[in-house]
């Protein structure tokens, strides 16, 4: 049977190993065998198999985005608290299936620091991710609703990482919702 070697499948062969494997035993032969692509076309596509698994986490993250934003149907008539509440809600009950994604995202953020590929791809999937939180939350489609889905999707980001270090320090919910209205109303501009 011809082996393929689409970025694509590539790329969804990393999702899939970060399914049933820790982020740091995802090798190069895992991926190509999961992906049923040939080894050589790793690096043929992506340069390295550090750069296929950071375009995978940035393609994993858009996914989780899009799967969140479908949770949630069109809140654009809601109140913002329900819609920032719900967003909370959908994060949280798909975190522990994207956990692996998460953990390889912390990965490539390190590495990002030292290689120019890497931090390329984050970048510009940050770049796109701050318009589509902004576009979940009713942020605005201005300058100013992309900052403040960069806002929410640093809040987001770091919740998720305290998450992963003990899943008793996630606050998700009302709990979250109650703690943005104290910052508002502690630290009123």
């Amino acid at each position: 049977m011809p082996q393929h070697s689409n970025r694509g499948e590539l790329i969804d062969g990393v999702l899939r190993c970060l399914e049933r494997l820790p982020w740091d035993k995802v090798t190069a032969r895992e991926i190509a065998a999961e992906s049923g692509a040939n080894l050589a076309s790793i690096t043929y596509h992506f340069g390295s198999k550090d750069a296929l698994m950071t375009a995978a986490v940035v393609e994993g993250l858009d996914r989780w985005l899009a799967e969140i934003a479908a949770a949630l149907g069109d809140l654009a008539g809601h109140d913002p608290t329900i819609r920032f509440r719900r967003t909370a809600e959908a994060i949280a009950a798909t975190r522990r299936r994207h956990e692996g994604l998460a953990r390889m995202f912390v990965g490539a953020l390190a590495r990002s620091q030292h290689d120019d590929r890497v931090r390329g791809l984050l970048t510009e999937g940050f770049r796109r991710s701050r318009a589509d939180v902004a576009r979940v939350l009713g942020l605005g489609t201005d300058a100013l609703g992309e900052d403040a889905g960069g806002v929410a999707l640093a809040l987001f980001d770091g919740l998720l990482l305290q998450a992963l270090l003990d899943p008793g320090l996630a606050i998700d919910g009302d709990r979250l919702v109650a703690a943005e209205a104290r910052l508002r109303d502690r630290l009123p501009v």
